[in-house]
């Protein structure tokens, strides 16, 4: 399995950012994916997951109509669009496999991470 996430950078409050995360090594479309982040000093936090199937997405009640969650089966590929940035979003990304189908399942494997940072 191998996640590589792309698509972290600087951006200032009230801006937007598109993560993605190129996945290979397993059938895709049969996983769950998901998006945790970690801030400095912090545990990693969930914060969106997606369904295999793309019909069920969970958000963290902190990204709520701010973050949205989607997938392309036919590039492997999971991405997090952030819109309305606040300075508490920064923290480094990760794109996580999930066990199963679901969104809230817990992750089996995880990219290395795309660090996010935003200016108030």
């Amino acid at each position: 399995v191998q996640l590589v996430e792309s698509g972290g950078g600087l951006a200032q409050s009230g801006g937007s950012l598109r993560l993605s995360c190129a996945a290979s090594g397993f059938t895709f479309s049969a996983y769950g994916m998901s998006w945790g982040r970690q801030a400095p000093g912090e545990g990693l936090e969930r914060v969106a997951g997606i369904a295999s199937d793309g019909s069920r997405t969970y958000y963290t009640n902190s990204v709520k109509g701010r973050f949205t969650i989607s997938r392309d089966d036919s590039k492997n590929t999971v991405y997090l669009q952030m819109t309305n940035l606040k300075p508490e979003d920064t923290a480094l990304y990760y794109c996580a496999k999930l066990q199963d189908s679901g969104t809230r399942s817990p992750a089996t494997d995880w990219g290395q991470g795309t660090q996010v940072t935003v200016s108030s």
